[in-house]
């Protein structure tokens, strides 16, 4: 398989709170829960350099739901380049666990007072959770972007055209990111089967060789953030 990048700062979908960011608290140190993801019901526990200085990862469960947390000391956790990193890192291990299959995952910045209060969010978006564990179910979220050389002599038109074919026809789906550079021929995000995994590797690796004139940033495996939507309304 193609060697790809394991470095992203979130800024897709996953779950999502409708709550503004809650009020600092004086809470007693370490006894909050951020969570990473939500994956059905498994129980582990790993060391990591986490989010906010934890170092532990482990699952809190309600029903047939595990959400995966570590314990911090704040409910509203500074978002650093740093800590973003943490964030995608645990969900990458999540992702490898041979124990694990789909994960949900959060946006950063999730982060529950305490168990109970974490509970009552899987029961009430329970429903939400579920479905969207069948639909990403064998999947990983990839990423792409071609980005011209300044004197390159191609019609950006046609190789979008063209690359976007090749690559959507081994994609389950697929979410058409921001063009934030005039450089930027194609940015988009693919969720693609672990079936499919190789061939789309193979597919990038030819475009990679036919476009003498482009980059190819190649990302992922990722949680599939793009294509998750579920928005929760718990208190925090």
């Amino acid at each position: 398989m193609l060697a790809v990048s394991a470095t992203r700062l979130i800024n897709a979908r996953g779950v999502t709170s409708q709550q503004g960011k809650a009020d600092a608290l004086p809470l007693t140190m370490s006894s909050n829960r951020y969570v990473y993801g939500v994956v059905e019901k498994a129980d582990f526990e790993f060391d990591a350099d986490a989010v906010a200085g934890a170092d532990r990862v482990y699952t809190v469960d309600y029903q047939s739901l595990s959400a995966v947390v570590s314990d911090i000391d704040t409910t509203d956790p500074e978002r650093t380049d740093e800590d973003s990193k943490a964030h995608d890192e645990v969900l990458r291990q999540v992702l490898e666990r041979d124990d694990v299959g789909a994960v949900v995952p959060m946006q950063f910045g999730m982060a529950f007072k305490d168990n109970r209060t974490l509970k009552s969010v899987l029961r009430s978006a329970m429903r939400a959770f579920r479905k969207a564990l069948r639909e990403v179910d064998g999947h990983v979220e990839l990423g792409v972007k071609l980005v011209a050389d300044e004197d390159a002599d191609y019609s950006r038109d046609s190789i979008r055209e063209d690359v976007g074919e090749r690559l959507s026809a081994l994609a389950e789906s697929e979410t058409e990111d921001d063009l934030f550079s005039d450089r930027l021929v194609l940015n988009r995000s693919y969720l693609v089967a672990m079936d499919d995994r190789e061939a789309f590797d193979d597919a990038v690796a030819d475009v990679r060789e036919e476009y003498d004139d482009l980059t190819v940033q190649y990302t992922g495996p990722w949680a599939p953030y793009n294509f998750v939507d579920i928005h929760i309304g718990a208190q925090r």
